[in-house]
């Protein structure tokens, strides 16, 4: 026996201009009973349905989902968005002392799991309403039932970063320093702008702040506030990986004495971070499960195998795998562009360019902190800036994907590309960007209403689908889950090989780097006066080049390949400096 959920999008739902196909063609309602109901949208009747799937085909809107789940599952709903709405089974547990994580999907639930046990939603256990002495019994006799009764109760503070930092200024205006003065709780308000690099900033407006600048402002604010529970949606976004590390470092101190649980993408961070993971899985927007907390190792390395062991449940097809410097098969020794060492200023920055080459069909990795001359290089290259002795004359076409995407066009998302590129409805461009890049379900909503993931994919897309000889992508991954990030490294490998394309990509994520380039650049110097940008290199000398700047070394996880982040004097960190091999190490026979 299956539990069967039908879940209804009611923002595609449209029975008026459909021709309400799902109510002709349901074998149930042909017969005189009532799986199907026409209101204002429809309303399926999981009772009465038979889960025959024919109204899902029928649909034209792909408003409709109906699922069968393990009966095991039945009992368990923790939350339900309404009638034939998204359903989350399960939820994490905080663990005092410890840094608890939850990794999966977008549109999974996590966010959900979080807004439940911060009290800013009350749990309905998957029905119309409930009342939290109906939550206390159902979790009687659990881990989670003392802290629900403390939240019931009101006795527990919670403080909450939230994932989408860039509606920030939206809310609150004025100085950084006068928000972080008014949440400062616990009066260490200079310590987090020393650990957290924020002198330049907290004097600035709110408005005015990089999206680096005001996300470690909101994990101080977060931080800050003297709270029984921390709660943290996504602290890497915009951060480089120098930026991540210390943030990392300042959320392990406060876990030190009081919980924290987070939901973060970046899995060599994640991997730093947490002790134990949750995974959730399922299928976005319809469903999402939360494990039991797994310590953080396991977790990741059944997440990435696609298997939960424990609970027996594939929940990916095939695994997120990992190639120790990978072949680069497709990359052909032609030089698409040459160019020569420049130098770029600026009244407060100095950039210094090496001389250096990008190959046909390859992909190069962009690394270093923020502020030393990345997007300054990418727009001398393109000739949108010229270069202080106007050196640098490439005759390419350039495709370009800035870091901070704007979703400000009140424009479906379907005409926006279209506008790009007139064949992007054809088989090819669906297969290729649209059905691996999820944007089927969206290509009629507004960009102006999408999400900061769904906008990031779009944007992906646009750059993509221009005709162009050059592509440059300004981190990709943000507000991307692992899933996605994956499929992203696959599309741009692809792309570039196929296409004999050659691609550019920045991004602050080990793990995405190291599955998509051929060649790493790395940028070195001291953030907001100097940059030097290096030639591109091998990926194993760029690596090496990188991560010692950084200082820390990287193991292979020998199960998966995975990146993992050596702890600081640890034997193996210390044998890897010695060797001068800081990306990864292979010990001699």
């Amino acid at each position: 026996m299956s539990l069967r959920i039908a879940v209804v999008d009611r923002e595609r739902c449209q029975p008026k201009k459909c021709g309400q196909e799902c109510l002709k063609y349901c074998p149930v309602v042909r017969t005189g009973g009532e799986a199907i109901v026409i209101e204002e949208k429809a309303i399926i009747s999981e009772e009465l349905c038979q889960g025959c799937g024919i109204c899902v085909k029928k649909c034209p809107f792909g408003a409709i989902t109906i699922v069968g789940l393990p009966s095991q599952l039945e009992g368990h709903e923790v939350h339900r968005y309404g009638k034939n709405g998204f359903v989350l089974y399960n939820l994490p547990i905080p663990r005092k002392g410890h840094v608890v994580g939850i990794l999966g999907p977008n549109g999974t639930g996590k966010s959900t799991a979080l807004k439940i046990l911060s009290g800013q939603l009350i749990p309905n256990l998957g029905k119309e309403k409930a009342d939290w002495d109906e939550v206390l019994d159902r979790f009687q006799g659990t881990e989670l039932f003392d802290y629900l009764k403390s939240l019931a109760d009101g006795g527990v503070r919670v403080s909450v970063k939230p994932q989408y930092i860039e509606g920030i200024p939206k809310v609150y205006r004025g100085k950084a320093i006068d928000l972080l003065s008014k949440v400062d709780e616990r009066g260490e308000l200079d310590e987090y702008i020393g650990k957290l690099n924020l002198t330049n900033a907290v004097n600035r407006d709110i408005k005015d702040l990089s999206g680096g600048e005001l996300q470690r402002v909101a994990i101080a604010a977060c931080l800050l506030r003297d709270a029984d529970f921390y709660f943290l949606d996504e602290i890497t976004s915009y951060l480089d990986i120098y930026q991540r590390i210390e943030s990392a470092k300042v959320v392990r101190e406060v876990a030190e004495k009081r919980p924290v649980m987070i939901v973060e993408h970046d899995l060599a961070i994640l991997d730093m971070l947490a002790d134990y993971v949750h995974i959730s899985y399922g299928e976005p927007a319809v469903y999402g499960v939360i494990t039991n907390a797994k310590g953080v190792r396991v977790g990741i390395n059944q997440y990435l195998r696609g298997h939960l062991a424990e609970e027996n449940i594939r929940i990916r097809e095939k695994e997120i795998e990992f190639e120790i410097f990978q072949p680069s098969e497709g990359v052909q020794e032609d030089i698409l562009i040459e160019y020569p060492a420049f130098r770029k200023s600026f009244e407060n920055f100095t950039l210094e360019a090496e001389k250096g080459d990008f190959r046909v069909g390859e992909v190069v990795g962009v690394l270093g902190p923020n502020a030393t001359g990345k997007s300054t290089f990418v727009k001398v290259l393109a000739g949108v800036l010229e270069d202080d002795e106007k050196k640098v004359d490439l005759d390419v076409k350039v495709s370009y994907k800035p870091q901070y995407v704007k979703g400000d066009i009140s424009m479906p998302v379907i005409s926006f590309l279209r506008s790009i590129n007139p064949m992007v409805e054809s088989s090819y461009y669906r297969t290729e960007y649209i059905k691996p890049l999820q944007l089927e379900k969206i290509l009629e909503k507004n960009i102006d209403e999408l999400s900061g993931g769904e906008l990031q994919r779009v944007a992906i897309a646009a750059c993509l689908l221009r005709d162009a000889d050059f592509y440059l992508l300004d981190e990709p991954s943000a507000h991307l889950d692992v899933e996605q990030r994956t499929e992203v490294a696959r599309i741009l490998k692809r792309f570039a090989m196929n296409n004999s394309k050659t691609v550019l990509v920045v991004d602050h994520d080990i793990y995405l780097v190291d599955m998509l380039s051929d060649r790493v650049m790395v940028f070195e110097g001291e953030p907001g006066k100097r940059g030097v940008a290096r030639k591109p290199a091998s990926l194993r000398d760029g690596m090496n080049r990188f991560l010692r700047n950084l200082d820390i070394t990287f193991r292979r996880d020998e199960e998966t390949k995975r990146p993992r982040i050596n702890k600081p004097e640890s034997r193996l960190d210390r044998e890897q400096k010695t060797a001068g091999e800081y990306y990864y190490y292979v010990r001699e026979n």
